[in-house]
């Protein structure tokens, strides 16, 4: 259905795939990768936004390469080596084609991310608040080794959290709900009785909940749709 793109990354070239809306043009959505890399399932989410008439963008972080066979202990050497500066310019890079893109209608973009695209999303609203409009974190709360400046964000935040995650516990989501309404910012959160994280991939049988996926998928378009329509 999509395409692998290419695009300007500050001074270098960054890439991704884009999923264009099938008729006409759709609200823009940047995908953000777990950290697996740009695997089947952040391409299927991509698609199903095209389905729904949006357009999805994925940018490709890891440049290519992907975690072999799901090995967290491979993943987590990987998240820990991507270099924050340059995941920000693949992003702001994401964001800057994808707004003037033919396949793109309305005034900015939202954010999609999941576990450490979660934290990356969040992290994008707030370097470019001028562009995005709402974003809706899987799992993540802050990217490692960087704290966002949430008094940055415009954006409206809706996000998706398992009951069972050690990295980001019904507690933590509840301190940085707590922390963003402090600063007045339109956040609401949404916590999965009895799911464990990743429980949105379809791919992964063992932590798949179809249910809390189908309840999560459904507010996901809602929001999108509300704040970028």
């Amino acid at each position: 259905m999509g395409e692998h793109v290419e695009f300007p990354s500050n001074g270098s070239t960054g890439g991704g795939y884009l999923a264009p809306a099938p008729e006409g043009a759709g609200l823009g959505v940047v995908v953000i990768q777990e950290w697996w890399g740009l695997v089947d399932h952040i391409v299927d989410v991509c698609d199903r936004l095209s389905a729904e008439g949006f357009t999805a963008l994925a940018p490709d972080l890891y440049h290519g390469r992907t975690v072999p066979n799901r090995k967290p202990d491979e993943a987590a050497k990987a998240e820990m080596a991507l270099d924050l500066e340059r995941a920000a310019r693949d992003l702001s890079g994401a964001v800057d084609f994808l707004q003037p893109h033919p396949a793109v209608r309305g005034h900015g973009v939202a954010v999609v991310g999941f576990c450490m695209g979660g934290g990356l999303a969040l992290w994008l609203a707030t370097l470019r608040p001028d562009a995005v409009r709402a974003v809706v974190p899987f799992y993540g709360i802050a990217p490692n080794g960087s704290e966002p400046d949430w008094s940055a964000l415009t954006a409206g935040v809706e996000g998706h959290y398992a009951e069972h995650d050690d990295s980001a516990d019904p507690e933590a989501v509840a301190a940085f709900e707590a922390q963003l309404r402090d600063l007045g910012k339109e956040v609401q959160v949404f916590t999965y009785p009895g799911t464990s994280q990743a429980f949105f991939d379809d791919t992964r049988p063992e932590v798949y909940d179809e249910d809390a996926a189908r309840q999560a998928w459904v507010r996901t378009l809602e929001f999108l749709r509300a704040r970028l329509g």
